[in-house]
């Protein structure tokens, strides 16, 4: 690639000598030398050649002197140039003046022409190493503007910087895994119109993605109106679980008003269910080289899913884990039981979350003791579960409890569909 150097000096001599001492580079297509006499000129030819790569300038001459030059250039929009100062070796203090205006740097008269041809390589390489660095980060802009389209921010990040970070085999490490489905989605899609149906989903999908995003997950699958979502990966966060569970607890308070705001158009759309699981998986691309799929596998993302589910039966919006619970400092939940979800044999303590106002309500503290009576065996359990129910007919975790004890259920083990 040929180098574009602007030589800015008043003395008639230099032109010639320069063209003299360079010949070589100039006859191989190496440099092109432009001149300019003062800095008037120079910014003249520099509107004229936006490919300059360098400019070699005098620091005194009439009409504009290179210090000036310097300071128009450093003001001057889009303009990249790297400068090297001539001046007098006497001439210190205006040397370090250009300096800190910008010059990358200087050379002393009498020009000494090896060190110059010297300063000319030194700074046609920074320039190269300037644009190189340059054109890889606006590589990883245009490429991270291009995924952000389909991936979540953080992922599509890591794509962008390094696609060989996400390895093909995957790893193993701990994460968080959340799904959620809305109830009775697909018979909705039979009875509506399809642009109606695509208002819909596409507005319901950008808000719940916008939280995820907001907590910092990924987004590893969309199917339909059903999200699967990760904490932990593909970047490292010690509090993945507590970001599960605070998107959860978002997600379902969206949902609800999403719920509210197309009942009003005369829809009905269900309740959306949530499950959140915490625990070890092995997370990576498992598009077997041809395609992209980010995503993860193991117990884990199962029993996530499987609580998703659960919560038809359960009568909640959202199931999470001990496992995922027991991470979090000062966890606020109300206990749904034992429950030993299908396709297990162990059970497994569940609990639906709850913000710190409906926990402080005095109905979790009734359902807590009658919750208690139960895991206690006490007969005293049907009698609290139907006061609690009394007092809220809308607690359907309740009154789940209430239909198992009246059945002649007993304990906290619940075994699922």
């Amino acid at each position: 690639m040929t180098a574009r150097i602007l030589v800015v000096d008043d003395e008639p001599d230099l032109e010639a000598l320069i063209v003299q001492k360079f010949r070589r580079q100039i006859r191989d297509g190496a440099v092109i030398f432009l001149f300019a006499s003062d800095g008037v000129d120079a910014l003249s030819v520099i509107d004229g050649n936006s490919d300059i790569d360098m400019v070699l300038c005098d620091i005194n001459m009439p009409r504009m002197d290179g210090l000036s030059l310097l300071e128009k250039l450093q003001q001057a929009e889009g303009l990249q140039l790297s400068t090297v100062i001539v001046s007098a070796y006497g001439d210190m203090a205006n040397i370090r003046t250009a300096m800190n205006r910008g010059a990358f740097d200087f050379i002393t008269k009498p020009i000494d022409f090896a060190d110059l041809e010297t300063t000319i390589a030194k700074t046609l390489k920074h320039r190269e190493v300037l644009h190189e660095a340059q054109r890889r980060q606006a590589v990883a802009e245009r490429a991270h503007a291009s995924l952000s389209r389909y991936f979540s921010p953080n992922l599509a990040e890591r794509l962008a910087g390094d696609i060989d970070g996400l390895a093909l085999a995957g790893q193993w490490r701990e994460v968080a895994a959340l799904f959620t489905d809305i109830t009775d989605f697909t018979a909705l899609v039979e009875t509506i119109d399809p642009a109606t149906l695509g208002t819909l989903l596409n507005d319901y999908l950008a808000g719940m993605t916008d939280i995820v995003f907001a907590h910092e997950g990924t987004v590893a699958k969309i199917v339909g109106d059903a999200l699967y979502v990760l904490f932990g990966a593909p970047g490292e966060q010690h509090d993945h679980a507590a970001r599960a569970i605070a998107c959860a607890l978002e997600l379902d308070a969206l949902s609800q008003s999403f719920r509210d705001v197309w009942r009003a158009k005369g829809i009905t759309l269900g309740a959306t269910r949530i499950g959140v699981h915490a625990g070890p998986a092995l997370v990576g691309n498992f598009g077997g080289g041809r395609f992209f799929d980010y995503t993860a596998y193991g117990d884990t993302i199962n029993i996530a899913a499987r609580l998703e589910a659960a919560n038809k039966q359960l009568g909640t919006r959202i199931c999470v884990s001990a496992s995922a619970a027991g991470r979090i400092d000062g966890f606020s939940g109300r206990p749904v039981g034992d429950l030993v979800l299908r396709g297990r044999r162990e059970a497994l303590r569940a609990f639906e979350p709850l913000l710190p106002g409906q926990y402080d309500d005095p109905s979790t503290a009734s359902y807590l003791d009658a919750f208690a009576k139960l895991e206690a065996a006490d007969l005293g359990a049907l009698g609290a579960f139907a006061a609690q129910v009394g007092t809220r007919s809308d607690d359907q975790l309740a009154s789940f409890h209430l239909k198992r004890l009246l059945n002649g259920a007993k304990g906290t083990q619940i075994s699922l569909d």
